[in-house]
């Protein structure tokens, strides 16, 4: 299960209605970064259903994860939080062993 917070809803159907076209998005991971992985957050313009995929649907958009990055993203929060004068999606995710010390990768 991949939970996504109020604020990180909002966000998204605001980014979505921002773009004027928008069936959800995709989260995933890469490889890169000091610690190995990433994460990843893409819009998605048409939802079509493909082998691997899981759709964490929401009651406004979808949220699909691809098969490779399921393992890792399984049980993770998805928030989007304002920091100053930062603000962005931020993942809490109990599979994180070690994050770099930039924040900018992971590793499970």
């Amino acid at each position: 299960m991949i939970t996504l917070t109020h604020a990180a809803t909002q966000r998204i159907n605001k980014n979505i209605q921002r773009r004027g076209a928008g069936a959800g998005i995709r989260l995933g991971v890469r490889t890169t970064g000091c610690s190995g992985l990433a994460y990843t957050i893409e819009y998605v313009d048409n939802y079509t259903a493909q082998l691997g995929d899981t759709n964490y649907a929401q009651p406004d958009f979808c949220v699909l994860v691809d098969a490779k990055s399921q393992a890792y993203l399984l049980g993770m929060t998805v928030d989007y939080v304002r920091k100053g004068l930062n603000e962005g999606f931020e993942f809490v995710n109990p599979n994180e062993r070690d994050r770099c010390g930039c924040g900018v990768s992971f590793r499970v």
